[in-house]
């Protein structure tokens, strides 16, 4: 049987019929204690196979009688919110952003509502995956209406805005609330941040905080995937790949075309899980800093400097006191590398850090850590921006020196001098990366600037800072000052070697000691790179140690590590010691000056025993 040419029989009948009164009515048989047709009502909006037509006629009622929606009708107004209204046609959409428009207009108290309704379609939606008899719920990431979705919830956000002028107060909460959880898919906290980072555009008074909220999170990621961590999985994984490569060309020899290495993508993807969310969440910041600090591929300095300012705000607030983050904080090296006022600014702002009294001494030694590797690692930053900073840390800690040398507390104590060990570390740490720039040119005019700085006196002063410095740091210093006849700190180091005592000796006997080898507890926020994606930003700006051209320094096979030694760092090999190290050694042995635990960074013996 066909009716108006469809199949009657094997079709759903069209829903054209509405049960009740009309939306005006219905409200007033409420007040007089009638509530069937408002059940009736709620059931009709609730129906999941609900059509357009139905949609608009109800919208245009409800838009009719906005002012008697009150408080005592919420749960009418969670029906309409809840209605599918994304996705659907564009009289559907319109008609939808008409009724929020009117509704927050006429009823503030559904401004919290609303707002989260909008903001809770910042992610895909989730949906449920009957696998045998176990549901499974997982977030819909193939939705190929996702764009469309995300315009429509902005567009509805910005009216909502524009009606009610306190809205952004209203919103940040729901924003944190809303934010996933960090295991969630990686395409998922894709589409949240993204959207975030959408209303900080619109929305200017919220984009610190959201840059606050956004970068809070990544933190929590880093902090969840330490970098010996993922050095290791990744190696792990590119060694199964390869092994397996070699294992498919052993019986594919004469199918070249088809051969799995001309197949191989370009490895792109973390293996590690959350690494990689890390990386597609820092894809996103990145992309988004260098989009709001370039108009039509120049660089607007008035909008670079006002999002520097927010995003130092954020630094000082969550980065900084963060210990051992391995990658968020390169959203701020990333935005000074725009132009060299910013660099310097950097600088200037970690500088007053350092040297500010009323600073906590914790955060006054990660400035001077953030300080060095900057300096250190910093492509774009000219030799001269690095010898106007030397000029003002190395008088400083000589200040420090006439005011502590000759007293009481002229003895190492990391808890008393804390800021002057970071200080004196960050120093040694840019002349290793630095020095061949300040060299080269004029080695004569280079080596007097060098020796300007008095470096000998640092060294042998009664605070001793060679004994707290990381071991590989002191040993590149080390080499590199023999060689310009600067500072001969062998003496030093060797003297610190004989009086390092015990911390716990070993429970199985024998020589094993345990000797904190990192009493400062450093680490070097600018050292290298391991997200894959995201590091594509960083790589042309990124300054990777260069062995000296005159020696070559070696690792023993025995410590070399599983990864590829030419993606590495060969200064610290990506990794600061842990504080609590096992060292099989005895104190004032001939070599333990020579080689910093893990026989890492530095020089070979060959190298200071050469003549000069």
């Amino acid at each position: 049987m066909e009716c108006q040419g469809r199949d009657f029989l094997n079709s759903p009948p069209m829903k054209t019929v509405r049960f009740g009164g009309n939306v005006a009515n219905t409200l007033a048989k409420l007040q007089q204690g009638d509530s069937s047709d408002y059940e009736l009502i709620k059931h009709q909006l609730s129906d999941p196979d609900i059509k357009d037509a139905q949609i608009i006629s109800w919208l245009q009622e409800f838009r009719v009688c906005v002012t008697q929606l009150g408080k005592d009708h919420e749960q009418l107004i969670y029906v309409v919110l809840k209605l599918p209204w994304l996705g659907r046609s564009q009289a559907v959409v319109e008609e939808y952003l008409a009724f929020l428009s009117n509704l927050v207009s006429a009823q503030t108290v559904y401004l919290r509502p609303c707002l989260s309704m909008v903001v809770s379609n910042f992610a895909p939606k989730r949906i449920r995956i009957q696998e045998g008899n176990v549901d499974i719920s997982d977030s819909d990431d193939e939705d190929e209406n996702l764009p469309r979705t995300f315009d429509q919830c902005h567009q509805a956000l910005q009216l909502i805005t524009r009606y009610v002028p306190s809205t952004s107060r209203f919103l940040m909460p729901i924003l944190s609330d809303k934010f996933p959880f960090v295991q969630k898919s990686t395409r998922t906290l894709e589409c949240y941040v993204h959207n975030l980072l959408r209303v900080s555009v619109y929305i200017p008074d919220l984009r610190r905080d959201i840059l606050e909220l956004i970068i809070s999170k990544m933190l929590t990621l880093d902090v969840s995937a330490p970098r010996s961590e993922i050095e290791e999985v990744e190696s792990g994984a590119q060694q199964d790949a390869s092994g397996a490569s070699q294992d498919e060309c052993l019986f594919n020899m004469d199918e070249e075309e088809d051969s799995p290495v001309n197949s191989t993508p370009d490895g792109a993807v973390m293996v590690h899980p959350m690494a990689e969310r890390l990386d597609t969440m820092m894809t996103v910041l990145l992309a988004y800093i260098k989009d709001m600090c370039h108009v039509n591929g120049s660089l607007d300095i008035e909008k670079t400097k006002a999002l520097y300012r927010d995003l130092v705000c954020v630094f000082d607030k969550v980065v900084l006191p963060t210990h051992a983050s391995c990658h968020v904080q390169y959203y701020i090296f990333y935005l000074c590398s725009f132009h060299l006022g910013l660099a310097e600014a950097f600088l200037d702002h970690l500088w007053k850090l350092l040297q500010g009294p009323n600073q906590p001494p914790i955060l006054r030694q990660a400035a001077a850590g953030y300080m060095g590797s900057f300096m250190a690692r910093a492509k774009f930053l000219p030799v001269s921006t690095v010898k106007a900073c030397l000029d003002l840390l190395v008088p400083w800690l000589h200040l420090y020196i006439d005011s502590q040398d000759t007293g009481s507390k002229a003895f190492c104590d990391i808890n008393l001098h804390g800021p002057f060990y970071a200080a004196c570390q960050s120093v040694f740490y840019t002349l290793i990366f630095r020095h061949n720039v300040i060299l080269e040119g004029s080695l004569k005019k280079g080596l007097a600037y060098l020796q300007g700085l008095n470096l000998e006196r640092i060294v042998m002063c009664q605070l001793n800072p060679l004994r707290v410095c990381l071991p590989a740091v002191t040993n590149m210093f080390a080499a590199i000052t023999r060689k310009y006849q600067l500072v001969f700190c062998y003496t030093i180091i060797e003297r610190n070697n004989r009086h390092l005592l015990p911390v716990v000796r070993s429970s199985v006997g024998g020589n094993s000691v345990y000797t904190n080898t990192n009493p400062l507890d450093t680490f070097f926020p600018f050292d290298p790179y391991l997200l894959k994606s995201s590091g594509k930003f960083i790589e042309p700006i990124y300054q990777v140690w260069e062995e000296p051209s005159d020696c070559v320094i070696q690792v023993p096979k025995k410590e070399a590590r599983k990864g590829s030694m030419e993606e590495e760092d060969d200064f610290l090999h990506g990794e600061t010691p842990h504080g609590d190290s096992i060292m099989g050694m005895t104190p004032g042995s001939y070599d333990s000056h020579l080689h910093s635990p893990r026989s890492v960074g530095s020089p070979p013996i060959s190298f200071l025993q050469r003549p000069f």
